[in-house]
Parts: structure tokens; sequence; C-alpha cells
């Protein structure tokens, strides 16, 4: 039987690069929140293979797409032979930071696993989500938490309260292998970002969160349309704004939906790519 399922964004509320492994892997500390922005993800049975179709002309759908590889790790774990059709519909921008091809990637892990009555664990999905991308763990998961080594190692943290968040991409996008260049060659003390969105977030305390975003990216990248936008955001009400991931997209938070439709709206004068959207909870399997 066919199953629909939405895949959704997350952005970072903080993050810090904490070093770098023997293998080249960067070692991350981010506090990462799911967000109501989402591409759609359609799975059906057929001839036998695993087959990805997507809406963009842009994405490969062959071996390389983040898709098809969680479904290969699937199948390949479970012994079950592949016979499925991945249609996604994108609707979240590529180059972002926004996680879009791990949020579909976890999507296709998750319904495969509904699907095929396999019962594999969180923990086993996350996993099979890791040979993916570091991303891929937390957005099996997602909700709000604490993400630490290469983004695999995930602490579950109180939801994040109610608030509008407002996300701009502008045309400008990021190679994410340029900005973790980038980050090791700028000599700088470290940011400690997390550590005060991890007091804001326990407390509860939005305007704390706002106050506190932090993204050590955004600090070696110098976007110049980054700062563009997060001055508008803050300009239509936003209590703060920041890059998420290696950029470039911006969010900022508001708790006045009225202020977060208004900046929306303006924004929209000037990018392509606006989103309103909310926190979004754990994920059910």
């Amino acid at each position: 039987m066919p199953a629909s399922v939405k895949a959704f964004a997350k952005i970072n509320l903080a993050l810090d690069i904490t070093g770098k492994r023997e293998d080249g892997y960067h070692l991350l500390r981010m506090v990462m929140q799911s967000v109501s922005l989402y591409d759609e993800i359609k799975i059906t049975n057929g001839e036998p293979g695993i087959r990805v179709v997507c809406s963009r002309k842009d994405i490969p759908c062959d071996e390389s797409n983040t898709v098809y590889k969680a479904a290969a790790a699937f199948f390949k774990h479970t012994g079950i032979a592949p016979d499925v059709t991945i249609r996604i519909h994108k609707t979240i921008p590529s180059q972002a930071g926004l996680g879009g091809g791990s949020a579909d990637a976890a999507a296709v892990l998750r319904t495969l696993n509904a699907m095929n009555g396999t019962a594999l664990s969180r923990e086993t999905l996350c996993a099979l989500g890791l040979q993916v991308g570091a991303d891929v763990p937390f957005c099996i998961a997602g909700g709000t938490a604490l993400a630490e080594g290469v983004g695999e190692k995930l602490t579950a943290l109180l939801p994040l309260p109610s608030c509008r968040i407002v996300i701009c991409k502008p045309v400008v996008s990021v190679d994410t292998k340029k900005a973790y260049a980038l980050a090791d060659a700028a000599a700088k003390a470290k940011s400690g970002y997390c550590a005060a969105m991890l007091d804001a977030v326990r407390a509860s305390d939005i305007r704390a969160v706002a106050a506190s975003l932090g993204n050590e990216f955004e600090q070696v990248m110098h976007l110049v349309e980054v700062n563009h936008i997060k001055d508008a955001m803050k300009a239509s009400g936003a209590l703060g704004a920041c890059m998420t991931g290696s950029g470039s997209a911006v969010f900022g938070i508001f708790t006045d939906l009225q202020d977060a439709a208004r900046c929306k709206t303006k924004l929209l004068d000037y990018y392509q790519d606006v989103f309103l959207c909310e926190p979004i909870r754990e994920m059910t399997l």
C-alpha cells in the first residue's frame, strides 16, 4: 500500500565546532530543532529495485541521492528484496543548512520500517541513517535535541516554547566543504554557543532562546545577505535571528504571529524562498 509522509526540516539554534577526527570528520555540538517546513515523500511498491523520482530536475535521482542511500541501507540491513518507487516533492531549499536531504532520508527509513513491519528500533534506524549523513539521526528523532560527535549522539531536550519561525534563504548557496575549510582556517577562540542555549531551552524561556542563538559557521562565512536578512527580521519584530547549519538560510524567532506574517511578506519582496513555520515535537515511530 502506498505511503505518504512529511519530511520535516531542521534548524540549528546553536552550533559549535569542537574538533576534528583523524578521519577528517568534524566534531560538533549543536542544539537542533525540527520545524514544520517539509518535503513530501510518497513510497509505492512495484517492480524490483529502488527508483527515485524528484519534483526538482536539478537533484540527481541515482545512487548518490540520500533517499536512495537510505532505502538501500534499510533493505541491506533487513534482507528484504527492494521493490519501491520513492517520489520526492521538494519544498525545503537545497544548500541552505535546513537538512532537506537528511530529512528525506530519515522519512524514508521511518516509512519503510512501518510499511514492512520490521519494527526496527529508533537506535537501529539512527545507525542506518548515520551511514547516509550526520544529520539523519536527528531527523529520525526530531523535536528539540542536543547533538554531539558528528551529529549522532543525541540527547532529547524539553520542547521549544510556542513561537513562530520565519525562514529565508537568499539566492547564494553554501558548499559545506568550503564552510568547514573556512572554519578550520579561522584563528579564533571557541564560541561555546550551546552552553547558553541549553540553559535557555531547559528554562523554557523563548526570549532567552532567541537571545542565545549562535552559529560558528556564520562567524567565518561573513555572508552579506545573511546580515541583511537578520536585520530585516529583527526590524520586523524577531526576538533573535541566526543562520542555520553551514548556511545560507536564516531564521528568526517571533512570539507574535502577525509580526511573523508581516516579516514573511516583506522578505518575499526580495527573496523567493521564505517560509513561516513553527517548532515540531519529537517524532513517533
